[in-house]
């Protein structure tokens, strides 16, 4: 199941968003953007109901939103058109106010976790974690050590 490195932002924080943007921008991870000619092609709410490693039956839903490009390099999406195409999301689909995940095209479709910076969207890395960890028998991460020596540690 992914986890988000990053905390992912709640649909309604999106709308905020939206609402301050004259242009809307995505970041890639590596700092590359996704070309300004993008096409949100889907809104959607995913819901994944599986069982963990451990047995437990888990379910998680998100909004998912996708992006798309092609050759029409002269397509602009407007900030409020977006914050239409969610709100009528809302209103037809029954969305919540949930995490949003975004997927684009690279080699594969990839799922993103969403952040702002203060000027645009900003799309993160997503990875995979064992939910049983305690079933598994894999140990929890040990505290970080601090960087300093004490004396009468005797590494000084």
């Amino acid at each position: 199941m992914p986890t988000n490195s990053n905390i992912t932002m709640k649909l309604s924080v999106v709308k905020e968003q939206l609402d301050n943007l004259n242009a809307i921008i995505f970041e890639l991870p590596n700092g590359h953007f996704v070309p300004a000619h993008f096409h949100v092609t889907e809104v959607g709410m995913v819901t994944k109901n599986f069982i963990d490693c451990g047995g437990t039956v888990r379910a998680e839903k998100t909004i998912s939103f996708q992006l798309w490009e092609d050759q029409d390099v002269d397509h602009r999406l407007a900030p409020q058109k977006l914050k239409n195409i969610i709100e009528l999301s809302e209103q037809k689909l029954g969305l919540e106010d949930l995490e949003v995940e975004v997927e684009y095209q690279g080699e594969t479709i990839g799922r993103y976790g969403l952040d702002f910076n203060g000027s645009h969207f900003l799309l993160t890395n997503t990875m995979t974690d064992c939910l049983a960890k305690d079933k598994c028998g894999i140990p929890e991460p040990e505290p970080a050590q601090s960087s300093c020596c004490s004396p009468e540690s005797g590494c000084c």
